[in-house]
């Protein structure tokens, strides 16, 4: 990945557009957490239900934080021992923050930060939050590999970025 293309990735993604991307684990369907076109168009492409929940997902923990003031002292000690990793961590969510990416549960929210390994370390430039989902058909595989994505999703998507095959720590 070129840092145009993370360029690239991060204005389709502020823009409320969908994009497609790698993790730390697979690849993942994004856009930017207050877009109700861009969250409707990634559920939409799934076949899943807006009222299940999806991550929030930040290529930083210090700007996961900044943006969860609420979060508490021992909370954030948590999290700094589990994050980055192949997580998603499930938070209380007092502020309501992203409420589209909460589901029918908004005082949860889903927190993914993941680890950036060589291929991954210019994501680290993305400072806008995304709204994250893994980028298959429901409650099917998980793609490992941009070639996995299923045809339909790849044909709907803004931009894709392409990292290789994901693997599970």
């Amino acid at each position: 990945m070129t840092g145009q293309q993370i360029a690239e990735f991060e204005q389709v993604v502020q823009e409320g557009g969908l994009a497609l991307f790698p993790t730390d684990t697979v690849y993942g369907l994004g856009t930017h957490p207050d877009s109700v076109e861009g969250t409707h168009r990634l559920y939409w492409i799934k076949g899943r239900s807006p009222d299940r929940p999806a991550a929030v997902l930040f290529f930083d923990l210090e700007h996961a934080l900044a943006e969860l003031p609420e979060i508490g002292a021992r909370t954030r000690e948590a999290l700094a021992r589990l994050l980055p990793g192949p997580i998603t961590v499930l938070l209380p969510n007092p502020g309501t923050r992203f409420p589209l990416a909460c589901g029918a549960e908004p005082d949860r929210l889903g927190l993914r930060v993941p680890r950036l390994d060589d291929r991954l370390a210019k994501l680290a430039a993305v400072s806008v939050p995304i709204l994250q989902s893994s980028a298959n058909p429901s409650g099917e595989r998980d793609p490992r590999s941009l070639e996995e994505v299923d045809p339909r999703i790849r044909r709907g998507v803004d931009l894709e970025l392409d990292a290789g095959v994901r693997r599970r720590p």
